[in-house]
């Protein structure tokens, strides 16, 4: 019985176990190292890949152009593009649907790491068969 309660709470903590990203930004851009410190304000060790061509990193891990954002970060085998909130990438982990990632396209103003009074934006979950609304915000 022991060993099933450990089991199960060790599935639930999946997501705080896999706390690590790896982001790829331009390295003037500050609101990527807003979003950053977002994500290690939220318990996630964050590695800052500074690239001058981040367009490549985009082509690379197969982010469509209409859902691009500023930068691109890797986590837990899934591309996460923009200022994407942590609950979003909370029920990526938690669900973990078959896809490329999440995208939160543009900067949407007030969204993490985004100064300004935030207005209402969609996180997609994006793949090979196109994106889909995930959760708004």
């Amino acid at each position: 019985m022991r060993i099933a309660i450990t089991l199960a709470l060790a599935l639930f903590a999946a997501p705080a176990l896999a706390a690590e990203l790896t982001m790829y930004k331009n390295p003037s851009c500050g609101c990527c190292q807003g979003w950053a410190e977002y994500m290690q304000g939220q318990g996630w060790k964050t590695k800052i890949i500074d690239i001058d061509e981040i367009e490549q990193i985009k082509r690379r891990y197969n982010v469509p152009a209409r859902m691009e954002s500023c930068h691109t970060a890797l986590i837990d085998g899934y591309v996460v593009e923009g200022h994407v909130p942590v609950a979003a990438i909370d029920k990526l982990l938690k669900e973990r649907p078959r896809a490329t990632g999440l995208a939160a396209p543009g900067m949407p103003q007030g969204s993490p790491g985004m100064s300004g009074t935030p207005e209402p934006f969609v996180v997609y979950l994006f793949g090979p068969d196109g994106a889909t609304p995930f959760m708004r915000f």
